[in-house]
């Protein structure tokens, strides 16, 4: 079913709303959720789009929300026992125009009653790290934490996902970061940060506070080699200068602390135990439709 406005259910109670539940991380745990029989609203801003028609095919009910319009995001919480929430810095205002949507995020939790936000940060986000896009989740945060609703964070690391770029060249395959090699970096795939979210979602008791999560932990050059052996080819990584990003660009702050020992912290047991069957890297890449050529 698709509406501008929530239609009670016959479960109100227990009905979960995900907030851009056409995206990445909403999208996993939307459909985390629904695996497991759960109640699901979908917050999109346009519920007639491919992944909106997906979702309801799947039973979920899609509802239009705009995270610049507060009254609308309250509304589409109207009901909602439980919130799934995440924010970017990728619109055009950036770390600043992402806290503004955390916060209204969270003003209209309040407002609708809702008895938790599971919010999506990152890994590192309450040690100062920073890093732009870090920091702005880092406020949002902490803007949760001074209202009176229960909040848990969850904390994933480096997208597998952002691997996808690497490619065939000649009869190798190349993978390349601005990351020097031998330095282990801690990763995670999309589907798991959803399964973690649903588990959380379904078990407030699962976690006390917040939880950083990763599905595994390679060099450069193991993770050359994982997609090597996919493509049944040898595998080479070549580390890219971090001096040639951009100044003091985000993603330049962001590779250099990297660099520095024990950034990530994940912790991989409390991961495990929330989605079992979490992927290494290997694991996660067969799954994928990744372009070997």
């Amino acid at each position: 079913m698709t509406s501008e406005t929530p239609t009670p259910s016959h479960d109100a109670a227990q009905t979960i709303a995900v907030v851009g539940a056409t995206g990445q991380q909403g999208g996993a745990t939307a459909r985390a959720l629904l695996a497991s029989g759960a109640i699901v609203r979908g917050l999109t801003r346009n519920v007639d789009s491919d992944a909106a028609k997906a979702l309801t095919a799947a039973g979920a009910e899609m509802v239009t929300a705009d995270l610049d319009d507060l009254s609308s995001v309250t509304a589409a919480f109207a009901g909602a026992s439980r919130v799934f929430a995440m924010t970017t810095m990728t619109g055009d205002a950036g770390v600043d125009g992402e806290v503004e949507n955390g916060r209204a995020i969270a003003d209209a939790a309040v407002a609708a009653g809702v008895s938790e936000v599971v919010y999506s940060s990152v890994g590192g986000a309450e040690r100062s790290t920073g890093v732009p896009h870090f920091e702005s989740k880092r406020r949002v945060e902490e803007y949760l934490d001074g209202l009176a609703i229960s909040a848990t964070f969850i904390r994933p690391v480096f997208f597998m996902e952002n691997l996808l770029g690497s490619g065939v060249e000649g009869d190798e395959v190349v993978v390349r970061l601005p990351f020097p090699d031998g330095i282990p970096l801690q990763m995670v795939a999309v589907d798991d940060i959803g399964k973690v979210a649903a588990a959380v979602l379904l078990d407030s008791s699962s976690v006390e506070g917040s939880v950083e999560i990763a599905g595994d932990e390679l060099t450069g050059t193991q993770i050359a080699e994982v997609f090597g052996r996919q493509a049944g080819l040898p595998g080479r990584y070549e580390a890219l200068p971090i001096a040639a990003l951009d100044g003091n660009s985000d993603m330049k702050i962001m590779f250099e602390w990297f660099t520095e020992p024990v950034a990530y912290q994940a912790d991989r047991e409390a991961t495990r135990a929330l989605d079992p069957e979490v992927m290494d890297t290997a694991t996660w890449l067969a799954t994928t439709n990744w372009n070997k050529a």
